[in-house]
């Protein structure tokens, strides 16, 4: 069994079962016409169910053989032009390098014994985006598994600088259509049931900063404390980006921590005409950035970013073991002094090797070209009379939802959107997904895609309101 650990001596073992991985995946990338075969939960599990674990094949082409029956042949690829679904991006080449080379050394990135020139990549990598974001000398971070642990570690820091020990009293504001990981944050910080106060969006589904200022002076009359405000560079449904600047003068004037949500809108940071679109996220104290969504980079690739380092202290555990506490004084430095997870991944590799290659420039261009291609899919959808969309994109996504020509209940058109949604997925021709706006079904583009072509989005409008003038049809033979 030696013969499959990965040193000296199995090098060329390596290198041929590696190879031989890439190829499959390679032929299948270059082959697949579409971005999912349609395959069922019914069709798909009994397949992975029988195979008994216990016994294996002992032959790495026969379990690439294996993986393409209960793998690679139903993925759901995202690099094709017609999966418009999810924040979820194709990947450049350079990054899934990195991801082959971080695999194989396997650093942990908690400890300088551990990572050496690894830990130096990432605390350069932290800088860098600090310096895009606007912040100064001060500033730090550290990388995450995804922007839900970011939003955790940001509202941990801010709980933390609200200097009081009556959690109680502690409330975050957030907009009605912020990520649900800002009340899961608050759930797992010990927060009371109604410590998220939500602030109405507007007609562009931005926060209302006079209805955050009214929230901000209730808050501090009735003795309660305005711990944090997040704010969303980049909504998950509408792709909405609230009022920084405004939201960053009100809390300085309450004295709440400002959190800037830009999972998605951190693209922005290396864009080549759209930057403004996030003037004032420099005020915040931290930002959540996924480069997972608008780098192009593989799962995962996140940071969450401070104004001033000295706040992660509050994320600081010794352990004598790991990083006792004289290593401070040593000047070694342990990113696990400032993370929440021990054991940790390199991914920053990914983005190291993708600036290396490419550059933030090529980047920004790509992010660039996806928030255009929104802006046509916005005029396509506009001037289609078979569907009502919700906002002008701020970034890459389309809320929409069908609209037959004969005048039909509420109800029905939600069950004829959501059965659309159904069907294209289950043929597999394209994937899309979906969201409530005023209890109404809508269905979402998230075009992340550069390779995604206007004939692409049309082409996939013409599937949707064919699957729901099939349904609204059958429905009214039902009822006759």
């Amino acid at each position: 069994m030696r013969s499959h650990l990965l040193n000296d001596t199995t090098a060329e073992r390596y290198r041929r079962s590696v190879t031989e991985g890439i190829e499959r995946v390679a032929a299948k990338l270059a082959t697949t016409d579409r971005p999912f075969t349609g395959v069922s939960v019914d069709a798909l599990a009994p397949r992975i169910e029988q195979i008994d674990l216990d016994r294996p094949l002992h032959d790495t082409s026969a379990v690439l053989d294996e993986l393409e029956e209960v793998y690679l042949r139903d993925a759901i690829y995202f690099h094709h032009p017609r999966y418009l679904a999810h924040l979820n991006c194709p990947v450049v080449i350079p990054a899934v390098l990195g991801e082959a080379v971080l695999s194989a050394v396997n650093s942990s990135l908690d400890t300088w014994d551990q990572s050496a020139g690894g830990t130096l990549i990432e605390r350069r990598l932290i800088d860098w985006t600090n310096e895009r974001i606007g912040f100064g000398p001060a500033a730090d971070g550290v990388f995450t598994s995804g922007g839900s642990q970011s939003n955790l570690q940001a509202l941990l820091l801010a709980r933390e600088e609200a200097k009081t020990d009556d959690l109680a009293r502690l409330r975050v504001f957030a907009s009605e259509v912020s990520h649900f990981s800002v009340k899961k944050s608050a759930k797992l910080l010990g927060l009371s049931a109604d410590a998220v106060v939500s602030i109405p969006v507007d007609h562009d589904k931005r926060m209302q900063t006079l209805a955050l200022a009214r929230e901000l002076e209730r808050c501090k009359s009735e003795g309660l404390v305005p711990m944090a405000v997040v704010a969303t560079a980049g909504t998950t449904d509408f792709g909405s980006i609230d009022p920084l600047p405004e939201i960053g003068e009100l809390c300085a004037r309450n004295g709440a921590w400002m959190h800037v949500d830009a999972a998605y809108g951190c693209g922005l940071l290396a864009s080549l005409k759209n930057r403004d679109r996030i003037d004032g996220i420099e005020r915040a104290d931290s930002v959540t950035v996924d480069y997972h969504k608008s780098f192009f980079q593989p799962v995962s690739s996140s940071a969450v970013l401070v104004r001033d380092a000295a706040t992660l202290r509050h994320a600081t555990y010794h352990a004598e073991y790991l990083n006792p506490r004289r290593m401070v004084e040593e000047r070694i430095p342990n990113q696990v002094d400032k993370s929440l997870q021990t054991t940790r991944r390199f991914d920053a590799l990914k983005l190291w090797m993708t600036l290396r290659v490419m550059g933030a420039d090529g980047i920004g261009e790509l992010f660039d070209e996806v928030c255009d291609m929104a802006q046509e899919g916005w005029r396509l959808l506009a001037a289609d009379p078979r569907y009502d969309v919700v906002v002008e994109p701020s970034l890459s996504t389309l809320v929409f939802r069908f609209i037959p020509a004969a005048v039909t209940a509420p109800a029905e058109i939600d069950r004829a959107n959501l059965y659309a949604r159904k069907a294209l997925f289950a043929s597999g021709d394209a994937v899309v997904a979906g969201t409530k706006v005023g209890g109404r079904h809508y269905l979402k583009f998230t075009l992340l895609n550069p390779e995604t072509t206007a004939d692409d989005i049309a082409a996939v409008l013409d599937l949707i309101a064919g699957h729901a003038e099939q349904y609204l049809g059958e429905s009214l033979d039902r009822a006759s």
